[in-house]
């Protein structure tokens, strides 16, 4: 009997239920894109490089040291997201020696520059959107 009455609510389980009344989803304007624009980019959108990028762009140039300061975040972490922004021409990075100590300074480059507008334009767009609706 109590094998019954398991079936009899599994059968219940399984019928489909009526569709929840949701509004259909609204469609993010996507900002004018350039020929070599390849759309949303994921290698900005990580904290930690979203961070460098943007403190580059308002910086003319910074340290290993200063950024690591101001996201909190390890010599390894940082190292490797900086690292991946280099590989791709977004930031420039130049090393030298200040009494006797190795010293890594960090520029944004034009490449990285208009990535960052890109996606920030795209965010901006999504954030409209998101408001309208």
């Amino acid at each position: 009997m109590a094998n019954k009455s398991m079936a009899a609510k599994s059968a219940e389980a399984a019928e489909p239920q009526p569709p929840k009344s949701r509004s259909s989803p609204v469609s993010v304007p996507r900002p004018p894109r350039a020929a070599d624009d390849g759309g949303f980019d994921r290698l900005i959108y990580e904290r930690v490089r979203l961070g460098i990028m943007s403190a580059l762009a308002t910086n003319d140039e910074l340290t290993f040291n200063e950024l690591k300061a101001l996201f909190d975040v390890s010599d390894g972490n940082l190292g490797a997201h900086a690292r991946k922004l280099e590989e791709a021409g977004y930031v420039a990075c130049t090393k030298s020696f200040q009494a006797r100590r190795p010293k890594s300074c960090y520029r944004i480059t034009q490449i990285g520059r208009k990535a960052l507008l890109r996606y920030l334009e795209h965010i901006e767009a999504v954030i409209k959107a998101t408001r309208r609706s």
